[in-house]
């Protein structure tokens, strides 16, 4: 976990301090092709250290994947999904050619439905000699939601979804079979969740989430979509940005005392570049407590 992510727990652990609500903690480990055991214990370990208080009980995504497995099976009877073959430059090119023919730029960032009416014996025969990801056909799929479809935010808001914006979405993976908007959405169902607080940057994905609520007939949480903290250049801290590490700073010594102090101060700014060194970090903290 990168401090970033603490950012975000102590968002999580502060909401549920005030309602007094249960913090529940999940490992999303659907993606077999990075996730380790190892990876997610030390996550466990992180949070623990930081101070954040969850349930005992921690939902594995890995377990489940049959549970997932079932509303795809579902909805490809129904004939909602369909596979795709495309690659990403294949998009990209689609999309590349798309944007010279089109007057809504933003109509350009959607998949250009490149894959969904080829004929049924093609695809069957496609689908024993390339892989494929499962879209969801938001044509077909309208015909089963409701005329508005909304969800609610912290404030009693309601915020419409477009539904032909969103596209023929990804609803499972290539290369692992499933997709982080269908296993959350299932999750959130299966563990009561009333209340989602994350980061802004997964607001778009909200609308993704309630149109798969309303598909698979599920409650809707109420969602919280808080700031995010951002390094010295005005960017979101993240892992691929190398982002300081609460591994490193646990090593150096630090307090999480002294990090949750300094994170729960606005404004929501980290102040070191990525490759200071965890010990001048930890020393400057202590000095900010």
């Amino acid at each position: 976990m990168h401090v970033g992510n603490a950012f975000s727990a102590l968002q999580c652990q502060q909401w549920a301090d005030t309602h007094q609500a249960q913090l529940l903690l999940r490992i999303e480990d659907i993606d077999f092709t990075r996730c380790k055991a190892s990876y997610a214990q030390a996550i466990i370990d992180d949070l623990r250290w930081l101070g954040i208080h969850f349930e005992p009980h921690i939902r594995y995504q890995s377990q489940h994947l049959e549970t997932y497995q079932i509303a795809l099976s579902q909805w490809q009877e129904q004939g909602l999904i369909y596979p795709c073959f495309c690659t990403r430059k294949d998009i990209q090119q689609s999309q590349h050619h798309k944007t010279h023919h089109i007057v809504n730029r933003a109509l350009s960032d959607t998949y250009p439905g490149t894959c969904r009416d080829i004929a049924a014996s093609q695809r069957k025969r496609l689908m024993q000699e390339k892989p494929f990801a499962w879209r969801l056909d938001i044509q077909q799929a309208q015909q089963h939601l409701p005329t508005e479809l909304f969800w609610m935010d912290e404030c009693s808001r309601r915020h419409m979804v477009d539904i032909p914006s969103l596209g023929d979405f990804i609803i499972a993976r290539k290369d692992i079979g499933i997709s982080y908007h269908l296993a959350v959405v299932i999750d959130d169902a299966l563990q009561s969740i009333t209340h989602v607080i994350r980061g802004q940057d997964l607001f778009s994905s909200t609308a993704i989430h309630r149109l798969l609520q309303a598909l698979l007939n599920l409650p809707s949480p109420i969602y919280q979509h808080h700031a995010l903290i951002q390094d010295i250049n005005g960017k979101r801290l993240a892992k691929r940005n190398q982002s300081t590490t609460l591994r490193s700073l646990r090593k150096a010594g630090l307090s999480p005392n002294h990090l949750q102090h300094f994170l729960q101060q606005e404004p929501y700014i980290w102040p070191f570049e990525h490759h200071a060194q965890a010990a001048k970090i930890a020393e400057q903290l202590g000095s900010y407590a």
